[in-house]
């Protein structure tokens, strides 16, 4: 398949791009909710129109509400909500929980798609128990208790978890901690008991929480999919995920790109346009090149999951890797070149180093990918 946009997918493009740069812009969206100290870190007047542009639900099929789209046009959201830094729960709602729930059984998917298609509801996802991702290993446990489950352990950088409606939360019902098998997703409300949170406040000003679960009690019904039977729904959840933040992570990069060559049209040194000296016009080529090979590589693995291709996997480890690597060079790039000025918070460039940073460690770091990348080839 050709690694662009066919006319359709041109045309989601254009509209997200100007809905983000004129509602999800950073001094409208970003610097407004961090400069408040917000709880949420986004706001839900955005979200709301997330869901009037029928974005919140574009993953779901119709008879669930939504647009019945795939990756590769959620991939285009968030690109432009990259670009723009726009802090929104599409990415942790609309792609890896409602990836989840489709999942579910009928009830399950009736008491939670409405609500993120109507953009009433946010959902989290909790997976991660340590400082970094590793998804092989699960501790916390859900026991048999009664006609249901109880929740025990923890989870870490819940990514919008204190604001969340309901957390998808893996937990191990069966083996020991490093068994591939045995692992079990639960829709957890916000309002359980013995669910504790603490918030804190990510490099990105976006918001997370370290969820503990001191015996959650959890009827039979918040089962998402078999017992036991977890690990394969959790896979395809974290690829979509790896590939929405990895296009997500294309944003990032071009914005800051784009933001760092107007730049160096305007900016005077020795009487000339620093653009004009050929040293910095040899390293913005360089990170063109960079970028939209990132880009190609993302769009691969969106199409590759679309197809349901057994390749994806592979795919989306690649993505991320590449995507980190070209935005990490993207917004050391960009501070560079806007010199001393790059490093106050007045400009916007060093606000894109700190969203790359949040998001190389989301779902997995440049390391953990590569290795990935290396043993699914056989190495």
């Amino acid at each position: 398949m050709p690694l662009y946009h066919d006319d359709d997918q041109t045309m989601l493009a254009d509209t997200a791009s100007q809905f983000m740069a004129d509602e999800g812009a950073i001094a409208k969206q970003l610097r407004h909710w961090r400069d408040r100290d917000c709880k949420d870190g986004f706001g839900h007047d955005l979200w709301k129109q997330f869901a009037e542009m029928g974005f919140t639900g574009m993953l779901l099929d119709e008879d669930d509400g939504g647009l019945g789209m795939g990756h590769v046009e959620a991939g285009i959201v968030l690109e432009e909500i990259g670009r723009n830094l726009t802090p929104s729960p599409f990415l942790t709602s609309s792609v890896l929980a409602a990836t989840a729930l489709k999942h579910g059984g009928d009830d399950l998917r009736g008491r939670y798609l409405p609500g993120l298609v109507s953009g009433d509801s946010v959902f989290a996802v909790a997976i991660d128990e340590g400082p970094k991702h590793r998804p092989e290993k699960i501790e916390t446990r859900a026991e048999k208790s009664g006609n249901g489950f109880k929740l025990t352990g923890r989870k870490d950088f819940v990514i919008h978890g204190a604001s969340a409606d309901m957390i998808v939360v893996a937990a191990r019902t069966s083996g020991s901690d490093d068994d591939k098998d045995g692992i079990t997703l639960f829709a957890v409300p916000k309002d359980a008991a013995n669910m504790q949170h603490d918030a804190v406040r990510l490099v990105d000003s976006s918001m997370a929480t370290h969820t503990r679960f001191d015996g959650v009690e959890l009827d039979g019904d918040a089962v998402i999919g078999e017992v036991d039977g977890g690990r394969d729904i959790l896979n395809r959840m974290l690829m979509a995920g790896r590939a929405g933040s990895a296009a997500e992570g294309v944003g990032v990069a071009r914005g800051a790109m784009d933001m760092t060559v107007d730049y160096l049209k305007q900016r005077k040194q020795f009487g000339r346009l620093i653009g004009e000296f050929q040293a910095l016009q040899h390293r913005a080529s360089h990170l063109y090149s960079e970028v939209e090979i990132a880009r190609a590589a993302t769009i691969k693995a969106q199409q590759l999951l679309d197809a349901d291709s057994g390749a994806a996997d592979l795919m989306t480890s690649v993505a991320k890797a590449k995507v980190a690597k070209a935005a990490g060079l993207a917004v050391r790039e960009g501070v560079q070149m806007h010199g001393g000025i790059g490093m106050t918070d007045e400009y916007d460039i060093g606000l894109y180093m700190k969203r790359d940073r949040a998001l190389q460690e989301f779902l997995g770091d440049v390391y953990y990918h590569a290795n990935r990348v290396a043993e699914l080839s056989g190495y």
